[in-house]
C-alpha cells in the first residue's frame, strides 16, 4: 500500500475520490440525516486517525462502514422523538430496502476479503469450515466423513471463525459484518 501522506496524492485518490459516491450513499441509507457534510467529515477524521495505527487495505470499504457508523452515532446522539411528533402519512412511508450502490461496493469487497481469509486457512481448518458454512453440514456429518472426533471439528471451525475475523479486522471490516462467518 503507498503511504498515506497527503503529498502523494494518497488521501485524494483512494478517499476523496469517493465522496460522491459516498454521499449518495448517506443520502439513499439515512434520509432524515442532518448534516451529511458533518458526518463525511467525521468519517474523514476517523478514517485518517486509523491510518496512524494501521495500514488500510480496502480505504473505500472503510470509509463507507465509518460513515455509516458515524451517521448512526449522530441519530444515537439526538433525542427520541415520540411517534406522534411524526405526521401519519411519513409514518407510513415505506422505505426502499435495496442496497444501493455504495453498500453492494462495499458488500462485494467484504466477500472477496472473506475469501481471502479462507484461501488463507489451514488446509484442514478451511476443509472443516468450507463443510460447515458453506455446504452446511453438521459436526457429526463432518467427523464422520473426514474421520476426526467432532471434538476437532468444533475446535476447527472455532478457530477457523476467529482467524477469518481477526483477517477481516486488519483489513478494517468490523466483526458482526454482514456475512455470518
Amino acid at each position: 500500500m503507498a503511504s498515506p501522506d497527503p503529498e502523494n496524492g494518497w488521501f485524494e485518490k483512494n478517499v476523496q475520490a469517493h465522496e460522491p459516491a459516498l454521499r449518495s450513499y448517506l443520502r439513499s441509507h439515512f434520509p432524515r440525516l442532518s448534516d451529511i457534510d458533518d458526518v463525511v467529515q467525521e468519517s474523514y477524521r476517523r478514517l485518517i486517525r486509523a491510518l496512524k495505527t494501521r495500514e488500510i487495505g480496502f480505504p473505500k470499504a472503510y470509509l463507507f462502514a465509518t460513515a455509516r457508523n458515524a451517521a448512526l452515532d449522530q441519530f444515537r446522539q439526538k433525542q427520541t422523538i415520540s411517534l406522534e411528533e411524526i405526521p401519519y402519512s411519513e409514518r407510513m412511508t415505506v422505505l426502499d430496502q435495496r442496497p444501493g450502490a455504495g453498500e453492494t461496493v462495499d458488500h462485494d469487497q467484504e466477500l472477496h476479503l472473506l475469501d481471502q481469509a479462507i484461501a488463507a486457512l489451514p488446509d484442514r481448518c478451511r476443509q472443516v469450515l468450507k463443510l460447515r458454512k458453506i455446504a452446511g453440514l453438521s459436526h457429526e456429518e463432518i467427523a464422520a466423513r473426514l474421520g476426526i472426533s467432532k471434538a476437532t471439528v468444533a475446535t476447527q471451525i472455532h478457530l477457523g471463525v476467529c482467524r477469518c475475523a481477526d483477517f477481516m479486522e486488519a483489513r478494517g471490516v468490523k466483526r458482526g459484518s454482514s456475512h455470518g462467518i
